[in-house]
């Protein structure tokens, strides 16, 4: 919006130059954009904040510039000469929408002469942005410009004979030309004036074209009312119209300035168009209400704002903004004007004394004491674990509400705890109306999905909440961490390609606990649902369980649609968080040599490896340092229900170098154990 500096000047003394003037309204928070020369003029393009549309108004701008240089307000007088009928015999106002419309006021003006509006009034007009158009319509705009209060005016003679304005909701299915001479469908939360018979204006937005004032008209009714400013924005939105009126509405307008307005706008048309002013106004008020009453305490003004101000400089402050004052023990009760819809706490008028006291002279200071924010060691638990997987998955997120026939699709047991979800009270839609109970379901769909886009070598993992319902107001909700993979590593020339499958998987969680400090980890066989049976595992940690890892079975892939044999973990995050030892940085180098041997042993089938490390472990002494597997045969030379497993075990003392009579003892002892606990014979 345009601001005339000339015209700002008449109802404000200014000494400053416009430059400084732009600076030091920008500064008490009414934003200048810029100044431009025009015409023996400086216009000031106004960048209003939403909460300051009484700025729109060049009388309560004029009010900030008086409250920063401490120079008087002048605000026009009215006078004017009304005749001796009355305007009740003339116009009945009556408001079927009070909630919409608190404020309604007419006046009507006879015998006006239509005709260009002067000079003066049509440059003010364009440095605003505004099209001079009749010296009746120009009023009812530079009245709006100076007090903030949108008008309109009818043609008297064009409403219907009953001479009543209804203010109402649209009907149904009605329609409405305006002025910009579109035909409008009305939708039922609209609000019309009529003349009690068909609409003549939408309200706060723009006048119909069936009550237009024209070269011919001669008495003029002049609206000034008050509408709901949501509902405004609402209808205008919706119309796809906006103006100078309905932008004001939308920001809030003053109910207490509309009889000002219609007022200063019947004193212009008498000066200017000769018109005879009807005696009284018809305001129809039933939206009023008491003043607004904010206490202001002296010591939260200092303690917000980090200032020394004493209760005289602030009541000043207020003073000057022409808030009214009583001076209670300890703070101020200040009445709120009706023009500063945008005050409605004692924040508020805390941030009016800033604003006049110069936020540049707020000291720059901290409130309250200054505490160093960082995390918890449970939250840099979490991030540690999605650091380690990124090196070797990539991170995906998931909805936390599924579809319930996902279950079925993992052939989930009906018994299954995992079965025993939250249904959702009003769901999006089917897909999304239960709270999961575990990642994998929405894993495999990003398995599926990919492979039906031809995206190969799929590797993902996910760290997500799931929900069990409890007997409590709030579902029980657990941190997992989830893992999926299909297809192969592509390494280099050397060699091509790696499957991911179980035992890869399995080494990525190796390294994950690895990394977290979680030692001693058993991957046990097991059958679980979902997951193919005999390639399944249970990880445990001292006696708890974390988790599980599988080749997932391949009667769910079908089900999702997946061709590729797929493997996955899901782990618990918190039981991880218990388990999680401290991390070694540093350990000794051994200065002394390392010994391998390497022994191969026939076991049973149904023994597992993971059974003969542990026996090796327990009956070797500190000097072994690690077993590996490194070869599993089974095929001639070897019995019936039995394989060979061969392992490598390296041995190492910190304090000297071992003897082969000393490794030869060892080997004797876990061979021995081997023999005894499992049947295990050296091959």
């Amino acid at each position: 919006m345009g601001v005339s500096i000339n015209w700002l000047k008449q109802y404000v003394d200014i000494e400053w130059t416009p430059e400084e003037l732009a600076h030091r309204l920008t500064m008490a928070g009414i934003a200048i954009e810029g100044v431009e020369e025009s015409d023996s003029d400086y216009i000031m393009d106004l960048d209003l904040t939403p909460n300051r549309g009484d700025c729109l108004g060049m009388i309560n701008l004029a009010r900030e510039v008086a409250a920063i240089n401490g120079k008087e307000l002048r605000i026009p007088q009215v006078t004017i000469k009304e005749n001796r009928e009355n305007i009740n015999d003339f116009i009945k106002v009556e408001i079927a929408a009070p909630d919409l419309c608190p404020r309604y006021a007419a006046r009507l003006i006879k015998n006006v002469e239509i005709k260009p509006s002067p000079e003066w009034m049509q440059k003010v007009l364009l440095s605003s942005g505004i099209r001079p158009i009749s010296n009746i319509v120009d009023v009812t705009n530079y009245v709006m410009l100076e007090s903030n209060q949108p008008l309109h005016a009818f043609d008297y003679d064009l409403l219907s004979p009953a001479k009543t304005i209804l203010v109402r909701k649209a009907e149904y299915g009605e329609n409405f030309t305006t002025l910009d001479e579109v035909e409008r469908e009305l939708d039922l939360d609209s609000l019309v004036i009529t003349d009690s018979i068909r609409p003549v204006a939408l309200a706060g937005i723009m006048g119909g074209l069936d009550s237009e004032i024209k070269d011919h008209t001669r008495n003029v009714l002049i609206e000034s009312a008050n509408f709901l400013n949501t509902n405004i924005r609402r209808t205008s939105k919706k119309q796809g119209l906006r103006s100078d009126s309905s932008v004001r509405f939308e920001k809030g307008v003053d109910p207490n300035g509309v009889i000002y307005g219609v007022n200063r706008a019947a004193q212009l048309m008498q000066e200017l168009a000769g018109g005879e002013v009807v005696k009284g106004i018809c305001d129809v008020y039933p939206g009023q209400k008491d003043p607004l009453i904010i206490p202001l305490r002296f010591d939260r003004v200092n303690y917000l704002l980090g200032t020394q101000l004493n209760p005289q400089e602030i009541k000043d402050f207020l003073v000057q903004l022409q808030f009214k004052i009583k001076d209670k023990k300890g703070y101020l009760e200040v009445e709120i004007p009706s023009y500063r819809p945008d005050i409605s706490m004692e924040a508020d008028l805390i941030e009016e004394v800033a604003r006049l006291y110069g936020y540049d002279k707020v000291p720059d200071t901290l409130p309250g004491s200054i505490n160093c924010g960082g995390l918890t060691d449970y939250q840099r638990f979490r991030d540690r674990i999605k650091e380690v997987m990124a090196a070797y998955l990539y991170e995906v997120i998931n909805y936390s509400f599924i579809s319930p026939q996902l279950y079925d699709r993992l052939m989930l047991p009906t018994d299954s705890g995992l079965r025993n979800f939250i249904q959702l009270a009003n769901p999006l839609s089917e897909e999304q109306s239960v709270m999961r109970t575990l990642l994998l379901p929405g894993l495999l769909e990003n398995i599926s999905k990919n492979l039906a886009r031809r995206n190969q070598n799929l590797n993902f993992f996910e760290m997500g909440a799931v929900y069990y319902p409890t007997s409590e107001s709030l579902p029980r909700e657990e941190l997992k961490l989830g893992a999926i993979v299909a297809g192969r590593v592509e390494l280099n020339w050397l060699k091509n390609e790696v499957p991911m499958d179980f035992y890869y998987l399995k080494g990525i969680v190796e390294m994950l606990f690895q990394e977290l400090g979680i030692r001693d980890c058993v991957f046990t066989a097991v059958q679980e649902p979902s997951y193919h049976p005999g390639r399944t595992a249970r990880i445990m940690c001292q006696g708890k369980k974390i988790g599980v890892i599988g080749e997932v079975h391949p009667l769910v892939l079908d089900k999702f649609d997946i061709s590729e044999k797929v493997c996955a973990f899901e782990l618990d995050v918190n039981t991880l968080f218990k388990l999680k030892e401290k991390k070694n940085m540093m350990e000794q180098i051994a200065k002394y040599p390392v010994i391998e041997r390497d022994i191969a042993v026939l076991l049973k089938q149904e023994t597992k490896a993971s059974e003969a490390i542990k026996v090796i472990k327990d009956a070797a002494s500190q000097l072994l340092q690690e077993v590996i597997v490194f070869d599993i045969y089974t095929g001639e030379q070897v019995p019936e229900g039995y394989k060979s497993v061969a392992f490598r075990l390296t041995f190492q003392s910190m304090d000297r170098t071992l003897k082969e009579k000393e490794i030869n003892s060892l080997i004797e002892g876990i061979l021995g154990s081997l023999d005894q606990e499992l049947k295990a014979q050296l091959r």
